[in-house]
């Protein structure tokens, strides 16, 4: 199932696209898409609806993130190995963890705004994975039991602020809109394997990024077992799992940072398809 979320920001409704593209509203059926609505009995409840017996939603509305009200936004850093060599770091031995702040969080189709100062604002298309059920102590062979689904992040990072503002990666990663996730919380059931995923960026329609997730360092599964071993691993927290090369500050001989107007386009197969136009914080 491909779920969503749709409307105005912080009034979204739950919707399903069905097997022709047509956009369905499940309101009837669930208040939300949420870490509350995405456990296995209610995906199976959801899976057995016939989709053309919802309600067509009528026109483009605007598609929000598609899961609501997440509670941890996570994030694994140097995660593709040639990802590692663009930017001369080691392979880390065990996955890199930092946050993003939640009020990052946007739409797949919203714009990104860069803060006061930015000079450094750069792109990341990442999977995202979606828990669906609680998971502590959980090891690499049960995680995947654990995952609602999958979904496309663009981890937005202003370099800057990332490196060189003492103190964690945090602070360039957390700036409001640079957090878009979604089109679609594609469930696990339909995306299969997910360590087989082609994934691509493009800026201004160049081309800049190109990968697959068979090249990660650390698999879903493996990231989910070291986290889980950490903390407890909640519905509807959401894991981003770093990003193939092809990121502006690894571009030689200079780097390539993001500047307003441009236009980000972000894909991962089966997982859908994020557009952001850049805009400038007044």
């Amino acid at each position: 199932m491909k779920l969503l979320r749709y409307g105005p920001e912080g009034a979204e409704k739950p919707g399903m696209i069905d097997a022709g593209g047509t956009l369905r509203d499940l309101s009837d059926h669930v208040a939300d898409i949420t870490g509350d609505t995405i456990d296995d009995a209610t995906l199976a409840r959801l899976r057995a609806l016939d989709p053309t017996s919802l309600p067509a939603v009528e026109g483009t509305p605007r598609i929000g993130p598609c899961v609501g009200n997440i509670g941890k936004f996570l994030c694994i850093g140097l995660n593709y190995s040639d990802h590692a060599a663009e930017t001369g770091a080691a392979i880390p031995e065990h996955p890199i963890l930092f946050f993003k702040a939640n009020s990052a969080i946007v739409g797949p189709n919203d714009d990104v705004m860069m803060p006061r100062g930015s000079t450094h604002t750069d792109w990341e298309v990442e999977l995202g994975v979606v828990i669906g059920k609680r998971a502590k102590y959980v090891s690499a062979a049960d995680a995947l039991d654990h995952v609602a689904g999958y979904c496309i992040v663009n981890d937005v990072s202003e370099r800057h602020f990332q490196t060189q503002l003492t103190g964690q990666w945090t602070k360039g990663k957390s700036c409001d809109t640079f957090g878009p996730t979604g089109p679609w919380l594609v469930t696990r059931d339909e995306v299969g394997d997910p360590q087989t995923l082609d994934m691509a960026l493009d800026v201004n329609g160049t081309r800049m990024q190109t990968g697959n997730t068979s090249t990660m360092i650390f698999t879903v599964a493996q990231i989910i077992e070291h986290l889980s071993a950490l903390f407890t691993l909640h519905p509807g927290d959401v894991i981003t799992t770093g990003t193939p090369p092809g990121v502006g500050m690894g571009i030689k001989p200079e780097p390539v940072f993001l500047k307003e107007g441009d236009v980000m386009e972000l894909t991962i197969a089966g997982l859908g398809q994020q557009r952001q136009k850049v805009g400038q914080d007044a």
